[in-house]
């Protein structure tokens, strides 16, 4: 509990007191008037100078408008009635109380945001001459070392070149098991260093590391707003004009007709049923619970890992039925490994020589394997000309000759005629040529990661239809790997524009009230993840491009975050809709209640403040993620 809060609950405690005593003592008139004028601006001094802040600004519908008229009209009516305030107070009483369970609510759903923002560093350990020194790390270049101790975050990302250590990754993806690192390994900030001493080569700046690109999606999430909660904008900036004039209407309209007709006009009655009308009108659980459900479903994502861009993506997700997945780094490891050479005209050696020297300036897995079977990068080898083409391959010349490096495509780009292989290729095929001469083949195969099977089944219990894996993989490793994780469809050899028309299609083909979302990592998805109705992207080792593309951001690359992440958004559209409902349905009954004088001001501040608390303490609902 903040200090504003703590300060409203003591406002509300010391008004609640005043205003029981005060009913117990024998005064009338003025006298009376006066007391409980005590314990109603101990409560309500805020609304009033909001309200008057409205009507300065030319701005006067609101809560705090409503909330003044009906409370100071209640007054009024006493004090030419039978001189009970207690109703006045009442209304501004429960409203306030209302208004605190509303912020203790954001404050609850804040929570998680509030953690995730601690993982912002306060400085950098900068390795100059031996010693270190503390400096901002937004100036910290890249490739200057960095010294992490224990207990301490990582505030850039970068590669360690000293040290091992276990690292907590809980604050970005919600795991709570360490993750051992050693010299070599690729680290990203926000990561806290539990165990040992490590230096760091840093190879991002600070405003391009994934702790910024982390904190930036959170505190923008707000501005990207869903189709509910512009609806409900909407819906208060004409509503609450028509109910202020029709509650002039039933205060002045009904008395008048009377009158017109030889009646006793009961002015009293008909102001006291307006005044009512007011209170029961107020739209406070709507403007408050729905914003409020989906901030409290993207705190709650955030928990579990799961980073979503907006309340526009959340509503999305939750009508997602078809989910169409990369393979390669999203259903797989993207952990390569050499399983077999095919040599054709030269030795095993001397194909996996040019294959690994031509790759050598490549981060792609595929490059990084073949890199990995043939280690020795010492042998005078003269490489230039380095030209990598997406979906293709690499080509180079290597020691005066033209290699080219890649898929049949490549080879044919080359001039060289790929002769047909008796092996069965379960894996990815990269075929090599020299001088425009077919030199063979070799067999890479990827890696299934352990939970992407258990993440189909859980999408399917999600309520997802169809999954679908595009890859440029061969139809061979694309089959195996859709086989062994039970996927619907499967596509193959495709270039990233392939990839884009695919998802095109299966866009045309779903429901109007389906969506289709997109699942990848590399820097080749970012254009089909910005296709999709919803692109969902591995954080932790996928490319910059593709997290700046997606909707939703999964910080540990685990595919059963997914499902995760689908039920989070129908629970929280879930609750939205209920209390949509809600509020509405209640008030609806009240007001016409209030209208035909079937209703008083107890049955207002019921309408108004008690739905209001029921949908705010529904919207917490949210906060909290059942686990798998």
């Amino acid at each position: 509990m903040n200090r504003k809060q703590k300060k409203n609950l003591i406002r509300i405690i010391a008004a609640s007191v005043l205003m029981v005593a005060f009913i117990f003592v024998p005064v009338s008139g003025i006298w009376r008037l006066l007391l409980f004028l005590v314990p109603y601006l101990i409560v309500g001094y805020d609304i009033l100078l909001k309200a008057v802040r409205g009507i300065i600004n030319l701005q006067p519908f609101d809560e705090c408008f409503l909330m003044a008229v009906a409370t100071i009209g209640a007054i009024i009516v006493g004090l030419v009635g039978d001189g009970d305030y207690v109703e006045s107070d009442a209304v501004m009483l429960f409203y306030q109380i209302g208004e605190w369970f509303q912020s203790y609510a954001v404050g609850r759903s804040r929570k998680n945001i509030s953690e995730l923002m601690d993982i912002r560093p306060d400085h950098a350990n900068v390795e100059k001459d031996g010693a270190t020194e503390e400096t901002d790390p937004d100036e910290v270049a890249i490739g200057s070392v960095i010294v992490v101790r224990p207990g301490e975050r990582i505030p850039i990302d970068g590669v360690i070149i000293e040290g091992e250590s276990a690292l907590n990754t809980a604050a970005l993806t919600g795991e709570s098991l360490p993750r051992d690192v050693m010299t070599g390994d690729e680290v990203i900030s926000g990561c806290v260093n539990m165990t040992g001493v490590l230096r760091i080569r840093t190879t991002k700046e600070f405003g391009d590391s994934t702790v910024s690109r982390i904190l930036d999606l959170v505190e923008n999430a707000s501005s990207r707003k869903s189709r509910s909660e512009n609806f409900i904008s909407k819906f208060a900036r004409y509503y609450t004009p028509i109910v202020v004039f029709s509650a002039v209407a039933l205060a002045v309209i009904p008395p008048l007709m009377i009158m017109l007709f030889g009646g006793a006009a009961r002015w009293g009655v008909w102001i006291y049923r307006a005044l009512t009308f007011l209170v029961i009108s107020c739209p406070c659980a709507l403007v408050i619970s729905i914003p409020l459900s989906f901030f409290a479903g993207i705190g709650g994502a955030s928990r579990e890992g799961v980073l979503v861009k907006g309340s526009n993506c959340l509503e999305a997700l939750s009508k997602t039925r078809t989910v169409v997945f990369d393979k390669t780094g999203t259903l797989t490891k993207g952990v390569f490994e050499v399983v077999a050479v095919h040599p054709d005209k030269v030795d095993e050696n001397t194909l996996l020589h040019l294959a690994a020297h031509v790759e050598r300036y490549s981060s792609h897995p595929i490059a990084i394997s073949l890199r990995a079977a043939y280690p020795d990068e010492a042998d005078g080898c003269e490489i230039t000309d380095v030209k990598e083409k997406a979906g293709h391959g690499v080509t180079a010349m290597v020691n005066g000759d033209a290699v080219a490096v890649g898929n049949t495509a490549m080879m044919k780009a080359a001039g060289a005629v790929v002769e047909k292989c008796p092996h069965d290729h379960a894996g990815t095929v990269i075929h090599i040529a020299r001088n425009g001469e077919y030199l063979g083949h070799i067999e890479i195969s990827d890696v299934v990661k352990p939970t992407a099977a258990q993440a189909i089944v859980q999408l399917r219990r999600s309520g997802v239809k169809k999954t679908v894996m595009l890859t440029g993989d061969s139809e061979a490793a694309a089959r195996k790997a859709a086989s062994e994780l039970d996927i619907d469809e499967v596509y193959s050899g495709l270039l990233p524009e392939d990839k884009v028309n695919k998802v095109e299609e299966l866009l045309k083909a779903q429901g109007s009230r389906e969506l289709t979302a997109f699942v990848g990592d590399g820097i080749n998805d970012a254009p089909v993840l910005t296709r999709a109705d919803i692109g969902i992207a591995m954080g932790a080792l996928g490319s910059d491009a593709a997290i700046e593309a997606a909707d939703i951001v999964l910080m540990d690359d685990d595919p059963m975050k997914i499902s995760k992440a689908i039920r989070i958004a129908g629970k929280c559209m879930s609750i939205v809709k209920e209390n949509i409902w809600l509020s509405i349905g209640v008030k609806a009954v009240c007001l016409i209640l209030g209208a035909l004088g079937f209703a008083n001001m107890w049955t207002a501040i019921f309408a108004d403040v008690g739905v209001m608390m029921i949908a705010v303490l529904n919207s917490i609902r949210a906060l909290f993620v059942r686990k798998l």
